[in-house]
């Protein structure tokens, strides 16, 4: 299908309250500070400075919220795994995250994103863990492709893989992007399209008492 996209930023939250009302589908984006977020949201919201990029890893402490074809919302989580901030700093973000995944009753998919140049990181293997202990819906994103080729793609998505294999009896759904070469869009944009589908169809499925 052809992705078209309307899309305006709407918020900056660091509690729920201060959230959009939970009225639209809503997906998240997370991954480890310069993991390639903000270049990913980009590209999908085909946006070139929607999500605002920093050289100062760690910089987003808020959750950021845009509106997508007026249909869904998408979140844009802070970096977490930034080593310069504080013990306090680092716990604070962590509750955040926690709070947010675990409460917003709207949220359909969280996209974790991972870096693929780089062998697996135990903080990444210990954020996904969280989904599996809360029982939340989440797919995995590898980053940055462009930089490798694909045999070397394949050969670190195979190595992410098996690192978190031991912690888990079925494997999650990944998508392979790159956000400078546009790499990955269309199935992600597919993939909350046809999920938006199938909420919808069981909206309007009636009851049977």
């Amino acid at each position: 299908m052809k992705n078209n996209i309307e899309a305006i930023f709407l918020k900056s939250s660091v509690v729920s309250s201060q959230f959009p009302p939970p009225d639209l589908p809503e997906y998240a984006f997370a991954g480890r500070s310069n993991v390639g977020k903000s270049t990913l949201i980009n590209m999908l919201l085909q946006r070139k400075n929607m999500a605002k990029t920093s050289s100062t890893p760690g910089k987003t402490r808020t959750i950021n919220h845009y509106l997508v074809n007026g249909s869904w919302y998408l979140a844009d989580l802070p970096g977490y795994g930034y080593a310069r901030l504080s013990k306090a700093e680092r716990q604070n973000l962590k509750n955040m995250l926690l709070s947010y995944l675990t409460s917003r009753e709207n949220l359909l998919n969280t996209f974790i994103l991972i870096d693929t140049r780089i062998p697996p990181q135990t903080i990444d293997i210990h954020f996904i863990n969280i989904f599996g202990e809360h029982q939340l819906p989440f797919s995995l994103v590898f980053t940055k492709t462009e930089k490798l080729g694909a045999t070397v793609v394949q050969q670190q998505i195979e190595a992410f893989l098996k690192a978190l294999s031991p912690y888990w009896d079925e494997l999650p759904q990944y998508f392979i992007t790159s956000g400078k070469a546009y790499i990955g869009r269309e199935d992600i944009l597919n993939f909350i399209h046809h999920t938006n589908k199938l909420v919808l169809s069981i909206k309007k499925t009636p009851r049977k008492d």
